[in-house]
């Protein structure tokens, strides 16, 4: 398993919607509320077979008032 960061973006008045919507899917790890450019950050285990775009595109990225995203892949962990 691969792990993964996604931030979120949300329309205003909806972070908490759309943390719940992400939080149902079961599919993150760890999901924080963020103070900054975003509103939101989850830990997503991808399988290593998995081509991680269409993974978050199919599984993540179709919820309602999410207006930006940004996913940053990791390598190694210290």
């Amino acid at each position: 398993m691969r792990p993964v960061f996604v931030q979120f973006r949300c329309e205003p008045g909806k972070t908490y919607e759309v943390a719940d919507a992400i939080y149902d899917r079961e599919i993150v790890s760890e999901l924080y509320s963020t103070s900054g450019d975003y509103d939101l950050l989850a830990k997503v285990y991808i399988p290593e077979d998995e081509d991680v775009g269409r993974f978050l595109s199919e599984n993540l990225f179709d919820i309602p008032h999410i207006s930006r995203t940004l996913t940053t892949m990791t390598f190694r962990a210290f």
